[in-house]
């Protein structure tokens, strides 16, 4: 199978070009569970996307410090191909900036997130398990980092993860997945991040978020999980859509 990853991360920093970049990240991560898949990188945030979406078996969406709210020309031409790949029912899987772009494309909202700043290792209570989830724990381990959040959910989608008082994953159709933290991100890159970002988070934030990184999260079966929901979502595509409401 072959996908397209649109890498929306517009960090140029020296810190991230000491870290490989979101592309590598997602193409490791999915290839923990089938490392014969290849990836095509675009760099969507420089306006590079590719000529036809529908060449590919899916598409990834990264994450990004940017927001989904700046009116930006490649934030409004993401948003377009996102809609076109939902009419398309295109296998679409976004993680963080993702998550939230896909939620506004389609009718969602993102708003800041109201008890602030989230950065380290969260828990996430699974509320939805599809048959590619079903090997997922109850409560899932991922890192994050993120001060914006999908406020509504988009007409038709269901929740799939829940933290605190905000949905952190969702659905649409058997054909859209999300995540609002970043399963591509590892131990090591995670706690670089976090010593970078210290004076900018504050001292509250960063002392929680060295504490959670003390325990491990759920990269390899996340891993597996977003593979199958590919394979599942190829397997239905085509096929005609739920009539259910």
């Amino acid at each position: 199978m072959r996908f397209a990853t649109l890498m929306t991360n517009t960090d140029e920093s020296a810190f991230a070009h000491r870290h490989p970049k979101d592309g590598e990240k997602f193409t490791a991560l999915i290839q923990m569970a089938r490392p014969e898949w290849r990836f095509d990188v675009y760099a969507v945030k420089d306006g590079v996307f590719p000529e036809n979406i529908g060449f590919y078996d899916g598409a990834m969406i990264t994450g990004s410090p940017a927001s989904t709210r700046s009116g930006a020309p490649w934030v409004a031409q993401l948003l377009d191909v996102i809609r076109q790949m939902h009419a398309m029912r295109l296998p679409l899987f976004g993680a963080c900036f993702g998550h939230q772009a896909i939620a506004l494309a389609l009718g969602g909202e993102v708003d800041n997130l109201p008890g602030g700043w989230v950065h380290g290792r969260t828990e996430n209570q699974l509320v939805a398990r599809p048959e590619w989830a079903s090997d997922l724990p109850e409560v899932v381990s991922i890192y994050g980092s993120h001060v914006e959040y999908v406020r509504t959910l988009p007409k038709g989608a269901q929740p799939l993860m829940s933290r605190a008082d905000h949905t952190t994953g969702f659905m649409i159709g058997d054909h859209i997945a999300t995540s609002q933290h970043h399963p591509e991100m590892t131990h090591a890159f995670i706690c670089a991040l976090t010593e970078e970002l210290r004076q900018q988070m504050g001292p509250e934030v960063y002392a929680r978020a060295q504490e959670s990184l003390a325990q491990e999260v759920d990269q390899p079966a996340l891993a597996e999980a977003i593979a199958r929901f590919f394979e599942a979502a190829s397997a239905n595509r085509g096929r005609p859509a739920d009539p259910s409401p």
